[in-house]
């Protein structure tokens, strides 16, 4: 595992699992990283990043780094993270910066596999139930009606191990969603039902994210990019429709929200 901060990962060191210090921005760094690795998996991402921390300067750049890394070393296979609907014109940069690192790889010469994930699951209840556990208060962002598919990271886990092991998956771009498009409210009420806890729910208005997510891009570029993609959240099309990849990938769990949520809060707070 390459990581700028090899001590906050030293848990994960097993006899599996090697901890490399290396920031995708050094060239150097990332190709000594490489020696002897036959199989890349690429998670980075930098939509929450602070500083020279940006979509442009990970998602692109440093998968871009991680690419002619891969190359140079002559890397078997590399396997990269995208997000459904990365798009040139989508208004989120994250997800315009990721279809840039999808054409790099493509473009490279090398074996590849694209996984385009849906919204993960996990990130957002600790974003709108957590508070609930904490302050007894649940935040919307936005009106929070507009129906958003959510997968489990464990699913999306699952997708990356397959398309290790699997050639069928080399050459593929590959969507993977949950069984569910919920919006937060629905999110949020479910959170509930499964904690048996309840609690005032507050709302930010969407005038008030517009307005908010210019503001605060010259003094919190981060902030800015996550109420601009709150925004977006809540105005345009964020369902999927999983169907096809039930049918194609039966092996591969089929997580729903409540059965994450009994996983992970339901027996803890009983």
């Amino acid at each position: 595992m390459l990581t700028r901060s090899p001590a906050s990962r030293a848990h994960l060191a097993s006899s599996l699992i090697e901890i490399v210090p290396g920031d995708v921005s050094d060239q150097e760094a990332v190709t000594r990283a490489m020696e002897g690795v036959t199989t890349v998996i690429s998670a980075i991402h930098g939509f929450g990043g602070t500083g020279h921390d940006t979509p442009r300067t990970i998602d692109h750049q440093g998968n871009g780094t991680l690419i002619k890394a891969a190359r140079t070393s002559g890397v078997e296979h590399f396997i990269l993270m995208s997000v459904q609907g990365a798009a040139q014109d989508h208004p989120i940069e994250l997800f315009r910066m990721k279809l840039l690192a999808e054409q790099a790889l493509q473009a490279s010469g090398l074996s590849w596999t694209v996984l385009r994930a849906t919204a993960f699951m996990e990130t957002w209840t600790q974003l709108i139930g957590e508070p609930l556990l904490k302050r007894g208060t649940i935040t919307i962002f936005g009106r929070g009606q507009n129906p958003i598919n959510f997968v489990s990271v464990y699913d999306v886990a699952a997708f990356v191990a397959l398309a290790v092991t699997d050639a069928a998956m080399r050459g593929r771009t590959v969507e993977v969603g949950g069984p569910e498009n919920l919006s937060l409210r629905q999110l949020a009420d479910t959170f509930e039902q499964i904690t048996h806890r309840t609690g005032a729910k507050r709302t930010v208005p969407l005038p008030m994210m517009r307005l908010m997510s210019v503001l605060m891009r010259p003094v919190h570029p981060r902030l800015a990019r996550q109420i601009a993609a709150g925004v977006v959240m809540d105005t345009r099309d964020m369902t999927f429709d999983a169907s096809d990849r039930r049918q194609r990938y039966p092996m591969v769990p089929w997580t729903s929200l409540a059965e994450m949520l009994e996983r992970d809060y339901g027996q803890a707070l009983r």
